[in-house]
């Protein structure tokens, strides 16, 4: 959110799109935020999906910085 400016933003994406090209489109819009968006979990309707998940319409879609600690 630091590197975008935005709490929240829609896009729109090609039919077929997957976690992938999603943040493969925020890195093209805000190229800052390129290594934030790179290693940031996302979830995809509430649950947490892996990079190559399919995107369906009207998803609602959180990112999540990666964090560690202990």
């Amino acid at each position: 959110r630091a590197r975008i400016g935005q709490k929240k933003l829609e896009l729109s994406l090609p039919e077929g799109s997957r976690v992938s090209d999603l943040k493969a489109a925020l890195i093209d819009l805000y190229p800052d935020a390129a290594p934030a968006v790179e290693y940031m979990l996302v979830s995809v309707n509430q649950e947490f999906t892996p990079d190559d998940l399919e995107i369906p319409d009207q998803a609602k879609v959180a990112l999540f910085p990666y964090v560690t600690g202990g």
